[in-house]
């Protein structure tokens, strides 16, 4: 594989790729370039576009498919698990999963496998019929705009976009989304809500301060029906030993006189199988009898089997943490990885940056201004399959041009190597057609 660092800069100099004169912008480029045609020539097939688990990950979770035992489909109240019914699920997967994400139990659902189809239904619902606090449904609104912190997960634009949402975007600090513009346009009536991944979030793993978090709670908002969805998908996916505290925002909500604010997700897709694990759905008690209203139309039960199984498998919620300290031990490598190769490559050019999460699974690297989309595309014409520039935004559009998803987690460590050694190349030759070399 190319590496590029020590003869892309200058002997006896580390500048910055931004001040060196045109004539060693020349050379350096013709070098950058003939390692390109290089790194084209080996014909590679690497693809670092989402965040999924690899085998070896799924593997820690094998033993879930004998469970529950031979015979054995009761919960501990002596409910039949085999039949209809059990709206909310099973009861004893609820209290682990509440001690968990610091959530009442009885203020949470355990649904079927994705987070995703919840917080679709909750905005089909709103605007279908209005929440329990709305005077309308939302589709009699004459505008509907929603905040979305960039950058951000693509799949909750999605959604939101797909009912014809307005999507104003706001930048995802390191402790949180800028807190001062979304109390400033949560003042407008036509902004029902927001998206927030509170804990290593996608794709920056950065996690919300307790500070921001109680103003997002206390926050004055021009709509009754102000909704934040509170995508908690990484509450428990560290890449360390440690295991950041879960803000208990049901409880946050309540003590700032807005219970009803939050709709509070989490699932079990990247702990044990995704597609067929168990997704959680947390919030107020009328929240919740607002939402039980609509899915006992929607459907008559959960699978109760899956969530027994499930409950067996992890026993507790100490159960859960361990099972993610094997997942940290595969993961981790391939993030330091991806680090060590940004910084031996990068650094020194001072074109790029990138974010050091200490949980989740993306990276969120910066290049040059008005180079993200080129180093996509001379990424993927040497066989390296990235995230799309822009993906991270609302509609897919990144002013600056200038941020890449990159997800280490699936792909074997040496094509996470190889891979990310390409990228650096493609990022450095996008930097310098762009200062014209």
């Amino acid at each position: 594989m190319v590496a590029i660092c020590p003869h892309y800069v200058p002997e006896g100099r580390r500048m910055s790729l931004l001040n060196l004169e045109k004539s060693e912008l020349t050379e350096l480029a013709a070098q950058v370039r003939k390692d390109y045609e290089a790194l084209k020539a080996e014909g590679l097939e690497l693809d670092l576009t989402r965040g999924k688990p690899s085998k070896a990950q799924l593997d820690l979770s094998n033993d879930l498919l004998v469970l529950p035992g031979r015979g054995h489909y009761t919960d501990a109240a002596g409910n039949d698990l085999r039949n209809y019914g059990n709206q909310k699920g099973i009861k004893e997967l609820r209290e682990l999963w509440g001690k968990l994400t610091n959530m009442d139990p009885e203020l949470l659902i355990a649904a079927d496998s994705s987070s995703l189809n919840i917080m679709y239904d909750l905005i089909l619902w709103a605007y279908t019929f209005g929440t329990n606090s709305s005077e309308k449904p939302w589709s009699k609104e004459e505008t509907i705009k929603w905040i979305c912190p960039t950058p951000g997960y693509d799949r909750h634009f999605a959604i939101t976009e797909s009912f014809g949402f307005e999507l104003i975007s706001v930048p995802m600090e390191e402790d949180g989304p800028d807190i001062e513009a979304v109390e400033e346009l949560a003042k407008d009536p036509q902004v029902k809500g927001m998206w927030v991944v509170p804990m290593f979030s996608n794709p920056s793993g950065a996690v919300i301060s307790e500070e921001k978090t109680r103003r997002l709670a206390a926050m004055e908002t021009g709509a009754p029906d102000f909704r934040i969805v509170w995508d908690n998908a990484y509450a428990v996916h560290t890449l360390t030993e440690d295991f950041p505290e879960v803000l208990p925002i049901l409880e946050i909500a309540e003590q700032e006189g807005n219970p009803d604010r939050f709709w509070a997700m989490s699932s079990s897709s990247k702990i044990t199988f995704a597609g067929s694990g168990v997704s959680f759905f947390g919030s107020s008690a009328d929240n919740l009898k607002w939402y039980l209203e609509h899915a006992g139309i929607r459907g008559i039960g959960p699978n109760k089997i899956n969530q027994l199984a499930h409950y067996e498998f992890f026993g507790s919620a100490e159960g859960v943490r361990a099972v993610m300290r094997r997942h940290a031990a595969l993961l981790a490598p391939k993030f330091e990885a991806v680090l060590r190769i940004l910084d031996k490559n990068l650094t020194h050019h001072e074109i790029a940056d990138w974010t050091h999460p200490e949980g989740g699974y993306f990276i969120s690297l910066n290049v040059l201004e008005g180079t993200a989309t080129r180093v996509w595309e001379l990424a993927r014409d040497a066989g390296i399959l990235l995230t799309k520039a822009g993906s991270a935004f609302p509609y897919g559009k990144d002013e600056k041009d200038h941020n890449i998803r990159l997800a280490p987690s699936l792909p074997p460590q040496e094509e996470v190597e190889a891979a990310m050694d390409g990228v650096a190349t493609c990022v450095l030759l996008a930097a310098l057609e762009k200062l014209g070399a």
